[in-house]
């Protein structure tokens, strides 16, 4: 196996770059898989090897029973399912960012497959949220015999060992949740707090400092943030490592074979470069949106500055009937535990419920810089009338995933959406 050589004083300890611990996250996203550089490259290059040379001195050669660490990649790479370049890399910039030693996936959900597997809990709290992870949990009921408990039940119900999950902000709706209090409740009891933050990455939320004890996310999403990858992730609070966790799922993902690949491994490095910046973004135009949305639903109580005209508050009201988001959690915020959780956005992704459900089936049809498409997390702004894929929700709400466009632009897309909707029920009236 090669050696890949320390680059600035940096090394890789516990899976976390320490040698970047004072620098801002941008800077992190950037250079924290520097240590791992071999060639000149200033880009990545992209290697698609399944299988790496040993090396040539048979004296250097190492059984696989006195390796101290097969998964390090300052090492060497053996073969992709135990580690590769690319996936590596991509992990050093996740564990230095995420603040915890992180594994790679090839999708959200097998991440979520590979922390019940690890935990191998006998009950788990959850409530609403992702359909898919209600899938995987179905799974583990018919293997495990796993039983589901409501998010919101006593904290007597739960046991040692047991699981609560959160996820926040929450799918399809983009509401927050209060980590520490579900963290209090579930350590309580001797519980494990798990929390997917796939819609609020860095810089918009760090779960482990409100008690997570693992932390999910769809890489997918934001972490890709241009719909062309799939990855999940899982991020272990340093407090654990005692626990041996780190060392177990990388065995296990050895045997559970759900890796991610060179390629999106790739696509992972290259886009997580830009995330502080896509994520402020992105937020920040999704909050402008559900701001004027709000003023115009309800102009009684918006202020001066975010008034709208008579005019579009009419055609608004014709057709929208409620709006949901984080921004607008006003009890939440009132407390103060949402903007101790989320300092830096409150995400960007939100719903709106329409007055009908043929209204939120031709909505999308209707809007220009809005694609009609699941997923979400990309630069592009998408729409998805939301019962095409998720048969829980009910057929009037719509999700929303706001990009990079300018949000004034897109302000005026959902206008015009909304007045052609207004225009075809009147002369549907007539």
């Amino acid at each position: 196996m090669s050696t890949a050589p320390e680059q600035n004083g940096q090394k890789s300890v516990g899976g976390l770059d320490h040698g970047l611990a004072g620098l801002s996250l941008s800077s992190k996203t950037i250079h924290a898989d520097d240590y791992l550089n071999t060639d000149t490259d200033v880009a990545p290059a992209m290697h698609v090897a399944t299988t790496f040379r040993y090396n040539r001195n048979p004296d250097l050669l190492v059984p696989a029973a006195e390796q101290p660490d097969p998964f390090d990649p300052a090492v060497g790479h053996i073969y992709s399912r135990l580690s590769a370049p690319n996936t590596s890399r991509l992990e050093a910039i996740l564990s230095s960012i995420f603040k915890g030693p992180a594994l790679t996936y090839a999708s959200g959900l097998s991440a979520f497959h590979a922390l019940l597997v690890l935990l191998n809990p006998k009950r788990i709290s959850i409530g609403e949220g992702y359909h898919g992870c209600h899938g995987v949990i179905g799974i583990h009921e018919k293997l495990t015999g796993l039983k589901k408990l409501d998010l919101h039940c006593p904290a007597e119900e739960l046991q040692p060992g047991d699981v609560v999950h959160v996820e926040t902000p929450l799918n399809p709706h983009g509401t927050a949740y209060n980590i520490k209090a579900f963290a209090e409740k579930a350590h309580s009891r001797g519980a494990y707090l798990t929390v997917d933050a796939t819609f609020a990455p860095p810089p918009l939320q760090d779960p482990f400092e409100w008690g997570a004890d693992i932390v999910m996310h769809s890489g997918t999403k934001y972490v890709g943030g241009h719909s062309d990858m799939l990855c999940g992730i899982l991020v272990i609070n340093p407090a654990r490592l005692k626990e041996g966790w780190l060392k177990t799922l990388q065995a296990e993902r050895v045997f559970l074979g759900n890796v991610m690949g060179s390629l999106e491994g790739w696509l992972g490095v290259r886009s997580i470069r830009t995330l502080e910046v896509r994520m402020e973004r992105q937020s920040s135009n999704a909050t402008k949106l559900v701001t004027w949305l709000d003023a115009a639903l309800h102009p009684e109580s918006a202020s001066e500055k975010d008034a709208v005209s008579a005019e579009t508050s009419k055609i608004v009201q014709t057709i929208l009937d409620k709006i949901e988001h984080a921004s607008l959690q006003k009890d939440a915020i009132k407390e103060g535990w949402l903007l101790k959780q989320m300092p830096n956005g409150f995400g960007p992704v939100f719903s709106i419920s329409l007055k009908n459900a043929t209204f939120a089936r031709r909505l999308p049809s209707k809007l220009k810089l809005f694609h009609h498409a699941t997923s979400l997390g990309g630069v592009e702004s998408l729409i998805e009338w939301r019962t095409l894929s998720d048969a829980t929700v009910h057929p009037r709400l719509l999700r929303i995933s706001v990009g990079l466009e300018g949000w004034e632009d897109l302000r005026d897309d959902l206008l015009q959406g909304f007045k052609a909707l207004a225009e075809e029920q009147t002369k549907l009236g007539q």
